[in-house]
């Protein structure tokens, strides 16, 4: 096998780090991180790769020849997206199949330069988040102007949410924002006396504010032996929550709603 050089290790090491970053970012869940980490520096010619995860931080460490590279990266929260998870997953397969190539690692590079990040258009995820909000108000019961109220409540929301989160507001302040418009526009089926059930548009309206997804990588994570940053992920999940709450009695308190709940 050729010896690999400093240079050479500091850019593997480098692009360990972008994979994992990538990963933390986009929502994987921890053990994942540190796999795929771990399979793309050994692929590339390391001995070893070390990975320790924070809720906010990666530090990274290749070793290869009895030489330690080691470096730290912070990482940003973004949306969900899990086609640039398995994007990621399919490289580090692809580098792990290729054997006794010069350019390996340019190779690997390019291909996480060449990442498809395209994202559904923002009034098309609108829409269907509105539509599945309506879907769950008329599954429970509600009449269909209910249903119709909870389809622009939702659709609305998603677009406030979309747009905060575009222009790098607070994750909470977004919350309570679009927590508050989804609660203004379904309440007013309490205001006007629209339809057979009100309860049912105010709760359906902020169905698009339940983090599941980084409540389920928050138990996965602890279960799993991260329980560091699965305590950091499940107190930003219930942050989230409470969040959402205050935006509900905001908006309720706004139009003056002494009463709600089933």
């Amino acid at each position: 096998m050729t010896s690999i050089s400093y240079v050479q290790q500091q850019r593997i090491t480098r692009l360990c780090v972008r994979c994992g970053l990538l990963l933390m970012q986009y929502g994987a869940e921890s053990a994942v991180v540190v796999d795929l980490s771990k399979r793309l520096g050994i692929a590339l010619g390391m001995n070893s790769v070390e990975c320790s995860l924070n809720f906010n931080a990666l530090t990274l460490t290749t070793i290869c020849d009895e030489r330690c590279i080691t470096t730290t990266r912070d990482t940003i929260n973004q949306s969900i997206n899990v086609n640039l998870l398995v994007q990621i997953q399919q490289i580090v397969n692809k580098t792990e199949a290729t054997t006794d190539s010069d350019e390996l690692t340019k190779l690997t590079t390019q291909a996480f330069d060449e990442l498809d990040r395209a994202v559904y258009l923002p009034w098309l995820v609108s829409i269907f988040v509105g539509a599945s909000c309506a879907a769950f108000a008329y599954l429970n019961g509600g009449s269909w102007s209910i249903t119709a109220v909870t389809f622009t409540a939702g659709m609305v929301a998603m677009l406030t949410r979309i747009y905060l989160s575009k222009h790098h507001f607070n994750p909470f302040i977004a919350v309570i924002a679009t927590a508050f418009i989804a609660s203004l526009i379904g309440a007013t089926t309490y205001y006007f006396d629209i339809g057979n059930n009100a309860d049912i548009a105010v709760a359906s309206s902020v169905l698009l504010l339940v983090p599941s997804f980084p409540l389920i990588n928050s138990f996965s994570d602890i279960l799993k032996g991260y329980v560091n940053i699965g305590i950091g992920r499940a107190v930003f999940t219930y942050m989230l929550t409470l969040s959402a709450c205050v935006g509900i009695v905001m908006a309720l308190v706004l139009l003056r709603i002494q009463h709600w709940g089933f």
